[in-house]
């Protein structure tokens, strides 16, 4: 049985399997239909002799072609676009800083249906009418800030947009307005204990914080723990893409354990990234998704690149809606040293699970002779620092013990003084990678 007792939209949420899976075939028939009203897959269909009525299952679904990013950047602006101009009402886009932009189009109906499912998701934690929601994001082209805007307004609770950054005025916010419901990326959160810490202010006694939605960037468990006993509050992972919407897309239940993704409004897949084929439940790979109920922009079979995999099993909060676990990285993101492959957030549960060690790093791989070194510098914490060097040592040669149980080889290590390393009131640098490659 469902333990919060109360759905949001109980129609959508509280569906059996079978219904569920009936509605999907129903709206992925109507996405192939609309998507043929798009320049860019009424070329590909023809192209790859794909046929929308050839779906009479789910299972079918293998058969549609899979759509990529750089297909999206291809097709800038207009290419997948499936209603006239006259109907759009607004447009977001990524920053193009990796190639060019890719813009998302949205109808006045497809605003509604993405308000709609981020509220799902806040109600789902425990968020309700009366509560004060401050939403640490950064407003704009990114999804992120005016997503959990709009649903934060629909669910009913006062909204405060206070952007990005300027950590000091921040925390008045929260002490002004009893603010108890936040929306911030987990390095920012990181970054904002030292500014709690520095301002005299213990959040756990001197604010009404209760619920954070964490999410943009990938972090650990490990993480996770450290805001939660931090800040006194629970943390619920988050996911979503522009592509797909924005925020909304998945999200943790008050079980914490894995996000579910709304399958009325999306299907989801999981796929070798190097054979396309699906793997089966519990097997980690490639997120791939479709849009099931966007009218100016669907988008069909889209390869995300985020490395997840589907939890088997039901959920105890009675939801049927499947579950994917925390991204792991992104298969681009994972970078090749001395034969090894490795991704970043396994150097950050190695580095957060021990105590001396303070929330912020950087994996810097550099090349000499021909030789690849990868160093992990990080910071520790007041105390360790002002200990005897023998113990920093000792410390230095745990770290590097750890990683190497968990990567298969060992880096170098740097330990650094605290809030000596870069910092940023956006998404957190974690790698540098200085090899000429």
């Amino acid at each position: 049985m469902n333990t919060t007792s109360e759905f949001w939209d109980k129609s959508a949420e509280d569906l059996s399997r079978e219904d569920l899976e009936a509605l999907q075939l129903s709206r992925l028939q109507s996405t192939l239909e609309r998507v043929m009203r798009s320049p860019f897959y009424s070329r590909r269909f023809a192209e790859t002799g794909f046929r929308p009525d050839a779906v009479t299952h789910m299972s079918d679904a293998r058969s549609i072609p899979f759509t990529t990013k750089q297909d999206l950047r291809d097709s800038f602006p207009y290419g997948l676009l499936c209603e006239p101009r006259d109907r759009l009402a607004r447009m977001h886009a990524s920053s193009g800083t990796t190639g060019q932009s890719v813009a998302i189009f949205y109808t006045k109906t497809d605003l509604q249906t993405w308000a709609d499912l981020v509220a799902r998701c806040m109600y789902m934690t425990g968020a309700r009418p009366g509560d004060t929601f401050q939403n640490l994001s950064g407003y704009g082209l990114f999804t992120g800030g005016l997503g959990f805007q709009y649903g934060a307004e629909r669910l009913g609770m006062l909204t405060i947009p206070a952007g990005a950054g300027n950590s000091k005025r921040q925390i008045q916010l929260m002490r002004d307005f009893s603010t108890n419901v936040i929306h911030i990326i987990p390095s920012f959160a990181l970054l904002l204990m030292d500014v709690f810490k520095e301002q005299g202010v213990d959040p756990r006694e001197d604010l009404s914080l209760k619920i954070a939605f964490i999410g943009a960037e990938p972090y650990s468990e490990e993480v996770r723990k450290r805001l939660e006993d931090f800040y006194g509050i629970k943390v619920y992972n988050s996911y979503g893409l522009s592509e797909m919407n924005g925020p909304g897309v998945g999200f943790e239940c008050p079980q914490q354990n894995g996000m579910h993704i709304w399958e009325d409004s999306y299907m989801v897949e999981i796929v070798d990234p190097k054979t396309l084929e699906p793997v089966p439940d519990g097997q980690y790979g490639e997120l791939v998704m479709t849009t099931l109920r966007r009218e100016a922009m669907p988008i069909v079979r889209y390869r995300t690149k985020d490395l997840t995999r589907i939890l088997p099993g039901p959920c105890p909060c009675g939801r049927v809606h499947r579950r994917i676990d925390r991204i792991q990285g992104r298969s681009d993101d994972m970078f090749i040293i001395k034969g090894v492959n490795v991704f970043p957030i396994q150097v950050e549960q190695v580095l957060m699970n021990i105590p001396e060690v303070g929330n912020n790093y950087v994996i810097v791989l550099r090349r000499e002779n021909n030789i690849d070194d990868m160093i992990v510098r990080v910071e520790v914490t007041d105390r360790i620092f002002v200990e005897d060097m023998r113990l920093l040592h000792r410390l230095q040669q745990r770290i590097a013990r750890d990683l190497k149980s968990e990567l298969l080889l060992t880096p170098k290590v740097e330990l650094a003084e605290p809030n000596s390393l870069p910092k940023s009131e956006g998404k957190a640098v974690r790698l540098l990678d200085q090899r000429k490659l």
